[in-house]
């Protein structure tokens, strides 16, 4: 990289990076000192608009307030973190349906303070995997029509019956309760507020009834369009909306257990309904879904630990990678929202998230190079035809690995992915003791497949969207993924989920995630450099403008009015696509719900996301 920098006119030093085409521009001292204060006074990126909530015991941070009341409720009653962060999950079911659920899955990320991990920090950290897998009877191809071409519409891998992974929240969050719970506080405890919640109603907000207006896929189904759209009448602003059914599913969890999901009643029902409408779930296929524990993926990163989640999440590793990828260049020095910063950050997306497409899958089907992705001298080669004046053609960016699928030729393109912000929720928890939980957990789509199991209330998922349908043909993120992660039975598909947790010093200090399909991965990245390259505060951090860029399509998007003119142009030159977002495909990006921990004070500081109106952090 050093050579590199000589040729483009650099100074290249482990750490640092200059930019000579990011000059100062040259005003009049007294212009310069009011331009100055103007932006230390406005610049979203030096003063939130919103401070943390800030609290001396315990923090939940949800896209929702009542999840994340509900989630406090069970803190100060004795309850752990982890109690804390399943009651937060059950309730979003009932509050956010758009994303929180019982019929999806996900990645919980815990962090226990005591009983020594063996990883140099104090405590134990453990990585939950519940997410979807594949029924018996999926197999390779059964999204392509006779013509060989990808299905769309019902009975696609996106829409109806056909395109349900079986569900693992409930088994996840109840393998998490009984293993790292309080042990104060029972299964049916923390399913309370969620029950209460559906059988006494919440109160509509204008989000929600937005949202739930808008949702094109629950119309197309009866049972969705009766519950979550009123029979077309809609819920409103300001509605009391109770859930009779979902609050008939919570109590039956509360008093037959977690396995009621899977062998009861509810179990027969989602079996029943499948069966009717032809989709592939059985009562088999429930009965055998356990959620799996998996050893976390620990890296570093100026002097910090990361601990993310490994496959089958492509999040951790594709953090870790960037984070290395950046590393030797001093983010700092270039500025927060500069060009020179924005073009290093999409040349390491682009050449990390090429890896993911060749090669991430579940590691339980297919092998995954995690060691040889990580290795930092990998990681050093990858980025040597870095050029800080001139962006690289996704097109000509190779594995780097070498090929595994030799039939992944995209033929580059402009195509934009759906509003991704939709189909996943995070939230955050940490309790008095130290104890920590980032969790990330989906529908997939925003509202799932859009249907709903008769009579349960449950909103099941269209994960089978996340395996590889095709090989050269992207999902509805605009995905492209290998053979690796091809469908089978038993199967769980690729995930881009990051909870993550960041260590100083062997004491926790951030925790943090986001929804947004692949967007996640990036923000989740951002919201970390924000904290250690540039020193912001929780709430500074999350609040920042965030940009993405995935390999291909060959675009960096960024919010809106998240970059300037000057700053766009200047990407435009060295060689950039840029595309602004837009209220169709999201105008914002993702939803870092974070917490961070004073390490001097320990005083807990919730930053909950202002890109979600509903979103909140409550502290005790």
């Amino acid at each position: 990289m050093a050579d590199i920098a000589a040729r483009r006119g650099l100074r290249f030093h482990p750490g640092r990076y200059h930019d000579p085409t990011m000059r100062s521009p040259r005003f009049p001292a007294p212009l310069f000192v009011f331009l100055a204060s103007v932006t230390l006074v406005f610049s979203p990126a030096l003063r939130a608009q919103r401070v943390a909530v800030e609290a001396e015991h315990g923090m939940v941070t949800s896209a929702h307030e009542l999840a994340s009341r509900a989630g406090l409720e069970m803190l100060q009653r004795g309850g752990n973190a982890v109690d804390a962060a399943v009651a937060t999950g059950l309730a979003l079911t009932v509050v956010y349906p758009v994303a929180g659920n019982i019929g999806g899955g996900g990645f919980m990320m815990i962090h226990l303070a005591e009983g020594g991990s063996g990883q140099g920090r104090a405590g134990r950290d453990i990585a939950v995997d519940y997410r979807e897998t594949a029924p018996a009877a999926a197999t390779r191809d059964m999204y392509l029509g006779p013509d060989g071409q990808v299905l769309d519409g019902p009975g696609s891998s996106v829409l109806g019956w056909r395109a349900s992974g079986v569900p693992g929240s409930v088994a996840g969050f109840a393998l998490a309760l009984q293993k790292y719970g309080s042990g104060k506080l029972s299964w049916a405890d923390v399913c309370e507020p969620a029950r209460r919640l559906a059988a006494e109603g919440h109160i509509v907000s204008q989000a929600t009834a937005a949202g739930l207006r808008g949702a094109k896929n629950l119309a197309q189904f009866a049972e969705s369009k009766k519950v979550y759209q009123r029979d077309g009448t809609f819920w409103k602003s300001g509605d009391r909306w109770p859930q009779p059914d979902l609050a008939a599913t919570f109590a039956r969890l509360q008093k037959e257990g977690p396995r009621e999901f899977y062998e009861g009643e509810t179990a027969k029902k989602i079996a029943a309904a499948m069966k009717t409408h032809g989709g592939l779930i059985t009562l088999a296929d429930l009965q055998a879904y356990r959620a799996v524990e998996r050893t976390p993926l620990l890296g570093t990163y100026r002097n910090h630990q990361i601990v993310t989640m490994p496959p089958p999440s492509s999040g951790g590793i594709i953090l870790l990678q960037m984070l290395a990828m950046i590393e030797p260049f001093d983010v700092a020095a270039l500025g927060h929202n500069s060009a020179a910063k924005y073009h290093l950050f999409t040349e390491a997306m682009r050449r990390a998230f090429r890896d993911r497409a060749e090669y991430l899958a579940d590691p339980d089907f297919a092998p995954v190079p995690v060691d040889r992705l990580l290795d930092r001298g990998y990681l050093q080669r990858r980025m040597t035809d870095f050029d800080p004046l001139k962006a690289t053609p996704s097109s000509a960016v190779q594995p780097g690995l070498g090929p595994l699928s030799r039939s992944l030729h995209p033929t580059p393109d402009r195509t934009l992915f759906a509003a991704e912000s939709l189909e996943t929720t995070h939230f955050s928890v940490i309790d008095a003791a130290g104890n920590a939980v980032a969790n990330t957990y989906t529908l997939n789509g925003g509202f799932g497949s859009g249907v709903t199991i008769p009579g349960t209330g449950i909103l099941m998922n269209n994960e089978m969207d996340d395996f590889t349908a095709k090989v050269g043909v992207k999902n509805m993120f605009g995905l492209l993924q290998s053979a690796a992660n091809s469908i089978a039975p038993g199967k769980r598909p690729l995930s881009a989920m990051t909870p993550t947790l960041v260590f100083k010093d062997d004491r926790l200090v951030l925790i943090t995630g986001s929804p947004g399909g692949p967007t996640i991965i990036n923000t989740v990245l951002q919201i970390i450099s924000n904290v250690i390259d540039h020193h912001l505060t929780a709430a500074q951090a999350v609040e920042a403008p965030r940009i993405h860029h995935q390999w291909m399509p060959d675009v960096m998007t960024y919010e809106r009015l998240g970059i300037s003119a000057d700053t766009a142009a200047l990407l435009t030159a060295k060689g950039h696509t840029l595309k602004e977002r837009s209220s169709y495909e999201g105008a914002y990006q993702g939803d870092g719900e974070t917490i961070s921990i004073d390490p001097k004070t320990n005083l807990r500081h919730g930053a909950a996301d202002p890109r979600k109106a509903d979103a909140k952090a409550v502290g005790y």
